[in-house]
């Protein structure tokens, strides 16, 4: 999956079907610079890869995000080594506004 996510232009697609979800092979190779037979290529590294899932709805075949595996990535590798970095900012950010709150002595 990590070697699916590594190429800019599956980023791009995952990003366009974030945006918006079910999306036609059409709708996606319009907003990318690459022939139709090159987005289906990338189209089929992140299925295989679990990130994407394809289903039919009559002559069109509409394309899903699944975000799950990416959510279980971050789990596992993310989340456990930025916890404490992120609850000692949320932290610092927290008795920042406090201390800007606080109204200043005037000097004379």
């Amino acid at each position: 999956m990590l070697k699916a996510l590594a190429d800019p232009t599956r980023r791009l697609l995952l990003d366009r079907l974030f945006a918006r979800d079910g999306r036609t092979l059409r709708e996606l190779e319009s907003e990318l610079e690459m022939t139709r037979f090159g987005v289906m290529k990338h189209l089929r590294v992140l299925e295989d890869a679990g990130l994407v899932v394809a289903r039919r709805s009559g002559r069109e075949k509409l394309h899903f995000l699944n975000p799950v595996p990416i959510r279980l990535i971050h789990d596992r590798w993310i989340d456990k080594y930025t916890e404490r970095r992120v609850s000692a900012l949320a932290e610092l950010k927290a008795e920042l506004e406090d201390e800007a709150c606080q109204p200043r002595p005037t000097r004379r």
